[in-house]
């Protein structure tokens, strides 16, 4: 039988062996038994007529997230601010980058599965000394010498040392996609939260401004009235107190404005020095009424957070099999064939070649407890691994609870915040109507200027925690990544 033949059939023996793999299987933790975000059953929240923002929402129970929720603002400027955020955000890039580095790693890792084959060739000129015998059957005491040589190897799995390795890998691989899709989900809610926060601070500016010019008005009136001896040096005293307490407001907002620009640039790819100003006000966006509510059976698995969490725990259980397996016997079988000549074209003649056929074992028989510590290591890694899941599952349904309960406060809030807003400008609109007629003093006035200042930037806050608040529920529902072809492609082709 030709070598090259017999080493088939070898490596063909050597591919039947394989056995089990030692250490636990994996199984996937069940669903919570939970029926409810909330203790107290879901109701759709108030309505604030003639309000932006004031929209009533209803919470639709087991109905699906869309995979581009953030349309349903219907705010073009805020479409384009996503769109360029996931386009050139650098964070989401590195974490795909992440998951393509995971991913080939695991792949990496099956082709201990298969025989390992190398091919050599060496080529050498040399002399023997007189002294001793020539190697050659030629006698030749200076000759050449040309091998070329194929090399196998195999480690046959028969414990599942390997098979437990590349479920290791996978299920690291299967973390590094979780981390790039909370990443994902994160990137969007902070876009949308800071386009929100933009718009917000730019009415609540607006709001101080119009409110210093207000009190800069009611000084030069006072100062008319003061020249004339309607007004003591008191009142004036007064209220130029109150406009520079007014004004000390204003400069905070405008840094707040920067700040906010500067992170939604950075969030969308750019240096703040080239991104332009977003011109997106409250009054913009559209509140969606219909919430999509999933039920707590699916929550885990479509949270991010918690499917990574799964997966560490996945590959915690494959380190205990890695662990087990490392303290018992292992084998590896070799083979090799080739040729030697003096002469390059008598390579692989009749005489020239030669093979080989070898196989050994390895086993640990005293390591100073080393591997038996390390498997208790992997089970205590595991033990972890089950408890900050569990973590991570309560920290999800406490996220999607404490979210339910600001929707409904959030149209509550702003409720009383525009029942506020309307009784202090109609306030205000009557105290300057009296002053103006004798009819009041100026400390009723600076108290209506105060009311109303702080009722109208009330009123914003409570518009914009309205729209941060249901962003932030469809992030904590898992931002239906699902639904995204461009986040769900097989990674081997980009």
């Amino acid at each position: 039988m030709p070598s090259q033949v017999r080493l088939f059939g070898a490596v063909s023996a050597i591919a039947l062996l394989a056995g089990c793999a030692v250490g636990p299987d994996f199984k996937k933790p069940a669903a919570p038994e939970a029926g409810a975000y909330t203790a107290q059953p879901l109701t759709a929240t108030a309505a604030i007529p003639e309000v932006a923002g004031g929209d009533a929402q209803h919470f639709v129970e087991a109905a699906d997230i869309s995979g581009d929720w953030w349309t349903l603002f219907h705010s073009q400027t805020l479409n384009d601010l996503v769109a360029q955020a996931l386009k050139n955000n650098s964070d989401l890039k590195a974490a795909q980058a992440s998951l393509k580095q995971a991913h080939e790693n695991a792949v990496a890792q099956k082709g201990a599965f298969y025989p390992q084959v190398t091919a050599g060739f060496a080529a050498s000129h040399q002399e023997q000394p007189l002294t001793l015998a020539p190697i050659p059957n030629s006698n030749m005491f200076q000759y050449s010498l040309f091998t070329p040589q194929l090399n196998v190897s195999y480690v046959p799995d028969v414990f599942g040392l390997t098979r437990r390795t590349v479920e290791s890998y996978e299920a690291q691989a299967d973390a590094a996609r979780y981390q790039m899709l909370a990443t994902y989900t994160t990137l969007v809610n902070n876009v949308v939260a800071t386009a929100v926060e933009v718009a917000s601070t730019q009415a609540q500016i607006d709001a101080t401004r119009k409110m210093i010019e207000a009190e800069t008005k009611s000084l030069q009136i006072l100062q008319y009235q003061k020249d004339k001896g309607y007004a003591s040096g008191v009142d004036l005293a007064a209220q130029q107190s109150q406009l520079a307490a007014a004004e000390a407001t204003l400069p905070p907002l405008i840094k707040q404005q920067a700040q906010l620009h500067d992170q939604l640039a950075v969030l969308t790819g750019r240096y703040p020095a080239d991104a332009r100003p977003q011109k997106l006000k409250l009054s913009d966006l559209t509140l969606p009424s219909d919430v999509p509510v999933s039920l707590p059976s699916q929550l885990v698995n479509q949270r991010p957070d918690v499917m990574q969490a799964q997966a560490n725990l996945h590959a915690a259980s494959a380190q205990i099999g890695i662990a087990v397996a490392n303290r018992l016997p292992n084998i590896q079988l070799t083979a090799g064939a080739g040729s030697t000549a003096l002469l390059f074209n008598q390579l692989f003649v009749p005489g020239t070649e030669f093979w080989s056929i070898g196989a050994g074992l390895t086993a640990p028989i005293f390591d100073g407890g080393t591997l038996l510590h390390q498997e208790r290591a992997a089970r205590a890694a595991f033990e972890a691994s089950s408890a900050q899941y569990r973590s991570t599952v309560l920290t999800a349904f406490q996220n999607v609870a404490d979210t339910l309960t600001a929707l409904q406060q959030d149209a509550e809030g702003l409720k009383a915040a525009a029942t506020a807003d309307a009784a202090a400008k109609k306030t205000l609109d009557l105290t300057q109507w009296q002053l103006r007629d004798g009819y009041t003093n100026t400390l009723g006035l600076l108290v209506a200027e105060q009311a109303y200042q702080q009722a109208e930037i009330g009123l914003v806050q409570a518009q914009a925690n309205r729209y941060a608040d249901t962003a932030a529920l469809f992030q904590s529902l898992g931002g239906g990544w699902w639904h995204r072809t461009d986040l769900n492609r097989d990674e081997t082709n980009g």
